[in-house]
């Protein structure tokens, strides 16, 4: 890559290093840049989901303490999130993309718009982290993390806002505590993927070189900044990067 490629594709892995650790969709930054310098859009897919999957990990770090007493919850949404990864990244390479990316936008306003209406949807139904839900709630939140785990490793954008409002209806209200479980969700949903498609050949080294460092240092960077503005202006920004996210698709 010349330099100025080289400068583009890391700035946009940063900017989506630190928009995933806060409310999710960094690859639709991280994405379109790679195909603004040039790259086929499949392998600018595959490569920015591996590129960006170890800046999930410092997104947990940065969330580290809110996963306290999170196992048991990890491991009933963590297996769905693992087959639906590979299904998903199954799926990129052997189907063509125009049919699901229409789609996305319709995807990430339905759940942007679910996750702005949580508060008073939680009040109404009277429940706080998740007490008192019935058997047949808990089994639609998890056949919905499979699904998303599907549109994960298929595409990526704005499973963060998805998993956000799945909690939400769930009775989490605590931002922070709910963006600690979606990173550790989107570790297993991207990280099938991602060695899915190294196992396929279908990921450019040079750009994922680039952009691991950028987004690893824009994940960190993400969740120390989450702490600092506080719970209600994450929870405001994840809404307003949601409905941006579907709008510019919508006019793509």
């Amino acid at each position: 890559m010349d330099l100025w490629q080289e400068l583009v594709v890391a700035a946009a892995a940063f900017a989506a290093g630190l928009i995933n650790s806060i409310a999710g969709g960094g690859t639709l930054v991280s994405f379109p840049a790679l195909l603004w310098v040039g790259r086929d859009p499949v392998l600018a897919n595959a490569t920015s989901t591996v590129a960006l999957w170890p800046a999930s990990l410092a997104g947990v770090y940065g969330f580290r303490r809110e996963l306290k007493g999170g196992a048991r919850l990890f491991l009933l949404f963590g297996v769905p999130s693992l087959l639906g990864g590979v299904l998903g990244a199954v799926l990129l390479l052997r189907t063509p993309s125009e049919t699901f990316a229409r789609l996305v936008p319709f995807l990430i306003l339905f759940a942007t718009l679910l996750l702005a209406a949580q508060e008073p949807i939680s009040r109404r139904l009277g429940k706080e982290e998740g007490d008192g839900r019935t058997r047949a709630w808990w089994a639609g939140a998890v056949v919905f993390q499979f699904l998303v785990g599907v549109y994960g490793g298929y595409f990526g954008a704005g499973i963060g806002i998805l998993m956000l409002a799945a909690l939400g209806l769930l009775g989490f209200t605590d931002i922070h505590r709910m963006n600690a479980l979606k990173n550790l969700l989107a570790i297993c949903i991207n990280g099938v993927a991602a060695v899915y498609f190294i196992a396929s050949g279908a990921v450019i080294w040079s750009d994922v070189l680039v952009m691991t460092f950028a987004a690893i240092a824009g994940g960190y960077t993400g969740a120390r900044l989450a702490y600092r503005l506080g719970r209600r202006f994450v929870r405001v920004a994840v809404i307003v990067i949601g409905l941006v996210m579907s709008v510019s698709l919508f006019f793509k």
